[in-house]
């Protein structure tokens, strides 16, 4: 039987509760254990030196009566003086012990097998005195009992540590079932066609299931974004291209049905435009889908003044040639190196280049410029035109979007689109601005 994550989480947190807990009782337990051999190894060890004291300095009757007086007042003594086969001679102890005398300073046995004394355990110091042996302790009666209750407490509190993971599981296994399908729901809710539910996250947290809601909603985001587009795109194209397909089939018709040789040609070279055109239109929407489906790790250090040369003498004729004045602003910074995608920045600084010489006023100048900021470099392309409103930026950004003005001019209102679209991929982003008179296009990317 398969068995969820949540509810392998909710073992997997008692699990770990009853190991902890059994590891620290067994500490628990070893440490007192040992602690109290101690302290009675100790307490036989300082008994023993008394008895040992008294009998050196009164003999064997010295010895007798002061065993005979700590008997009274301790009933788990054990005070004998045995032979070297461990018979008793006199003192608290059994008749015969199990086992013969040795000189061991400190043991744990059992004493005897005979009458009061069978089967109980005493720890036991034994000395030599004389021919005879001295052995000194006290039962273990009153130190098992000890024992027994710390054992029964350590064992408690392994139940209560077991209960408390119990609870602990629960809560976590609902905390994250919880989590989880919050998550569920917001994906369930965008694939049943709702682009506009999110996950979300909890007030003031910060944990991993708030983190990967926000990869989930930016994910969103994109997804919504890209089907937002998709739509405009769709709707663009089929818009857009209308009207070419129908100057198309004009032209065809006009070449097809011109009885002229020279109304022929005519038609034809209508033809020949308006097919570049709708070839340039899906040309460019190539580009912006393969620049969106760049990933970051496909780009490479490339030196930005370098590639700004390169940009600056491949269009310096063509901008010369429309008698405009190029001018070219390039910082003397060497060794930078940006992670950059050559062919498609390229692509970008041209088609603002090409924007500018459609749009710049005649005997004007078109500026290309390279500048370094403290955390991004900025490549800049400015012209003397008519510039763009502020408030008719964000369509001249979308795809198709082509203000009243443009669209007497040859075009597709891609451009722009395509320049943002390969800002994003860099992690930056397109800048439209004044520059009195003019615009200025900026492609920031962060460092």
């Amino acid at each position: 039987m398969r068995i969820s994550i949540t509810a392998r989480l909710a073992l997997l947190a008692v699990l770990l509760s009853l190991i902890t807990s059994l590891a620290l009782a067994g500490l628990i337990w070893q440490q007192t254990h040992d602690d109290a051999i101690e302290v009675l190894r100790r307490d036989t060890a300082q008994q023993t030196d008394a008895f040992v004291a008294v009998y050196r300095s009164g003999g064997i009757p010295a010895l007798a009566q002061a065993i005979a007086d700590a008997e009274a007042d301790d009933d788990s003594l054990v005070a004998a003086l045995v032979d070297r086969n461990g018979t008793r001679r006199l003192g608290a102890g059994p008749d015969r012990l199990v086992f013969a005398p040795s000189a061991e300073s400190f043991r744990v046995e059992t004493l005897g097998t005979d009458g009061e004394w069978a089967g109980q355990e005493a720890g036991v110091t034994i000395r030599p005195l004389g021919r005879d042996w001295l052995v000194s302790g006290r039962l273990l009666d009153d130190w098992e009992r000890t024992q027994r209750n710390i054992e029964r407490a350590l064992l408690l509190a392994i139940l209560l540590s077991l209960v408390l993971g119990v609870g602990v599981g629960l809560v976590l296994a609902r905390y994250v079932t919880r989590r989880l399908d919050r998550i569920a729901g917001a994906v369930d809710a965008v694939a049943a066609g709702d682009l506009t539910r999110r996950v979300g996250t909890e007030a003031g947290g910060s944990d991993a299931f708030d983190r990967l809601s926000l990869r989930i909603d930016g994910m969103l985001d994109r997804i919504d974004r890209l089907m937002a587009e998709l739509r405009i795109v769709t709707d663009s194209i089929a818009h857009d291209l209308r009207s070419p397909i129908a100057r198309l089939r004009a032209r065809a018709e006009a070449a097809a049905t011109a009885s002229h040789p020279q109304q022929r040609e005519v038609a034809l070279a209508g033809l020949i435009a308006e097919t570049d055109l709708v070839m340039r239109m899906l040309a460019v929407l190539l580009e912006i889908s393969r620049s969106e489906a760049v990933t970051r790790d496909m780009l490479t250090p490339l030196d930005p003044a370098a590639l700004i040369e390169e940009i600056a003498d491949l269009y310096a004729p063509v901008v010369e040639e429309a008698g405009l004045r190029f001018v070219v602003a390039v910082p003397p910074e060497p060794g930078l190196e940006v992670k950059l995608h050559r062919e498609l920045l390229s692509q970008a600084l041209a088609n603002l280049i090409d924007n500018a010489l459609r749009h710049a006023a005649a005997g004007g100048e078109i500026a290309l410029t390279l500048e370094r900021a403290a955390d991004a470099i900025r490549f800049s392309v400015a012209d003397r035109g008519p510039g763009i409103p502020a408030a008719d930026r964000a369509q001249a950004l979308s795809r198709f979007g082509r203000l009243d003005h443009a669209r007497s001019l040859p075009g597709a209102g891609l451009g722009l689109a395509l320049v943002e679209s390969v800002a994003r991929l860099h992690g930056g982003r397109l800048e439209l601005g004044d520059n009195d008179p003019g615009l200025t296009a900026t492609i920031m990317v962060p460092l």
